[in-house]
């Protein structure tokens, strides 16, 4: 029978929430899902499981400070949250306010930052952003680091460092991507020591990764959208390792969702939108095991690794990390999955 959103719920103990990471980077636990069945590891194992010749592809996304407190001209404080920089001096937004703003009316952020609404495009607003500085200048100087919400403490010093992957690069994301939270540079430098070879490409993530499927009929849930770019040499790097038979490994949901962007099974470089919707019965082609962190449930990142590993293997590994205590969400624990069989 079809499968729905039913189908991708479970009852996890708030306690098992991580509301801060690890000590180290490399300190969290690793779950491995193979055909054998699951098996209990430190992240720092990760070498053990890959060989010379191998291929991780990281995202180098950077999270920008995308959550900025306001008021409305009117007096009442406005919370946004920007979803995308579509130019210097503009971007689309969520805003929380008692009354939405209209298009035409003003709004001031930490008594600094002026903008001007320009239009309402579905859930977002547009803004132009008043001064000479552009938007990604004035969210670094006003703005605050988007702690997902279940994480209840404000953004502090410590996530300013842990809620950034070590590469982060390429500013645009409002969301970390979670799985390469666990890399340190140590960890870098030892795998390309044993002759990994270390991929790049970038999908900036979305706000609406948190978002709920609210439709119990998965064929009507509406994908966001997020952008990426996959760099001619990730390509060649993943020809040559397939070649040579050679396992590739996705370092998280998100370069998962980048590398099955394009149509068909031949990979594409370049840039583009995905609003890929990825449920069971997907054919992968591309990666044989994706690096990834515990999701929540009745999420479209549930649904994705339930459709690389399997529907009854991921309920059996989250009822296994539950009863053996790993810590899930963003700043949890990673698991190391083998593609489900063809």
């Amino acid at each position: 029978m079809p499968l729905t959103l039913e189908d991708f719920d479970y009852s996890l103990p708030a306690d098992l929430i991580a509301q801060f990471p690890a000590p180290q980077r490399a300190g969290s636990r690793l779950l491995r899902l193979t055909g054998a069945g699951l098996s209990d590891h430190r992240f720092a194992d990760l070498p053990q499981f890959l060989h010379p010749g191998d291929v991780l592809v990281f995202n180098d996304t950077r999270v920008i400070k995308a959550r900025l407190y306001g008021v409305k001209a009117s007096g009442g404080k406005i919370e946004a949250l920007v979803e995308r920089v579509t130019g210097e001096h503009e971007a689309l937004v969520q805003m929380r306010a008692s009354h939405p703003p209209r298009p035409g009316s003003r709004v001031c952020f930490d008594a600094a930052i002026g903008a001007e609404v320009l239009e309402r495009r579905g859930d977002l607003y547009l803004l132009r952003f008043a001064g000479t500085s552009g938007v990604l200048a004035l969210l670094e100087r006003h703005g605050h680091l988007p702690l997902p919400p279940y994480i209840s403490h404000a953004d502090g010093a410590q996530d300013q460092a842990r809620y950034q992957t070590v590469y982060a690069q390429h500013p645009g994301a409002v969301a970390a991507p979670t799985a390469g939270l666990h890399f340190d540079e140590a960890m870098l430098a030892q795998l390309r020591g044993i002759g990994i070879e270390l991929a790049w490409l970038t999908l900036h993530v979305g706000a609406g990764t948190f978002q709920p499927v609210r439709a119990s009929n998965l064929a009507e849930h509406k994908m966001h959208s997020e952008r990426y770019d996959i760099p001619p040499a990730t390509v060649q790097a993943i020809a040559k390792a397939r070649a040579a038979g050679r396992a590739v490994i996705a370092v998280g949901t998100t370069s998962l969702r980048a590398l099955r962007a394009g149509t068909g099974f031949d990979l594409p470089s370049g840039a583009g939108e995905t609003d890929l919707f990825i449920t069971p019965g997907y054919d992968f082609r591309v990666v044989d095991r994706l690096l990834t962190n515990f999701h929540l449930p009745r999420s479209t990142l549930l649904m994705l690794v339930a459709a690389f590993a399997g529907v009854e293997t991921v309920r059996a590994a989250y009822r296994h990390a539950i009863a053996q205590r790993y810590r899930f969400f963003s700043y949890g624990d990673a698991m190391l999955i083998d593609r489900m069989p063809r």
